[in-house]
């Protein structure tokens, strides 16, 4: 885990931002999702600069953002604290994504592009490299692209930015499950699922093999925690 974690660092420091604000937010948002800050853990300003290389404005941009998105929270007279996981609300998550997830993956059975498609086979293959590696960072980083390719091919923004926002939340559990050996296959084969609909521009099918992949999640994720 010890060298998963390290990658995900580097991950991070290996990227060109617009910005030390964006650099700041992922750098955080990396280590809140991978579990180098646990739930329940307490961050400050000085030790989030110091740890992360980044000046105090751009952290406080940066927590204040994660703020927003419901990663972070601020607890009376003790500081910064990584929000703990709740079940309840991955339950309203994954309820919230099986319906619009599904409704993406119909629209993008009709609105996709051969370009699309393309890239979601790229995905693929990397997945399947990075599975095989029991690379968990990269698996995590693959899946967030997955779903953000098939988002955007629904060629609905509003529904694209709702579906980003609502993966970010759901992706520290994300981590735990692809973790599991099998569960990284468990997923590969759902993702295949969801492919082979679109290539042959089914929405039905579309739409139902993207639920079962996030009912899927819920369903191991109710192991876990």
């Amino acid at each position: 885990m010890a060298e998963k974690l390290k990658s995900a660092k580097d991950m991070v420091k290996s990227k060109t931002y617009a910005s030390q604000r964006e650099g700041a937010y992922e750098a955080i948002k990396q280590r809140i999702i991978t579990l180098v800050y646990k739930p329940g853990a307490y961050l400050n300003e000085a030790m989030l600069s110091a740890d992360l290389e980044f000046g105090k404005t751009p952290i406080r941009q940066a927590i204040d953002q994660l703020r927003l998105e419901g990663m972070l929270d601020v607890m009376p007279r003790k500081g910064l604290i990584v929000r703990p996981i709740s079940f309840d609300e991955i339950k309203q998550i994954v309820n919230v994504r099986i319906i619009l997830e599904g409704h993406a993956a119909a629209l993008a059975a009709d609105r996709s592009n051969q370009d699309d498609i393309t890239r979601l086979s790229s995905i693929l293959d990397r997945s399947k490299l990075a599975a095989e590696a029991q690379d968990t960072v990269t698996l995590m980083e693959l899946d967030r692209e997955f779903h953000t390719v098939i988002s955007s091919a629904s060629r609905e923004q509003v529904l694209s930015d709702i579906l980003a926002g609502l993966h970010d939340r759901s992706l520290r559990l994300w981590f735990v499950s692809l973790s599991e050996r099998q569960q990284a296959q468990n997923i590969l084969d759902e993702h295949q699922a969801i492919f082979e609909a679109l290539q042959t521009r089914d929405p039905v099918a579309a739409r139902k093999a993207a639920e079962h992949h996030i009912r899927s999640f819920l369903t191991n994720i109710s192991r876990d925690i």
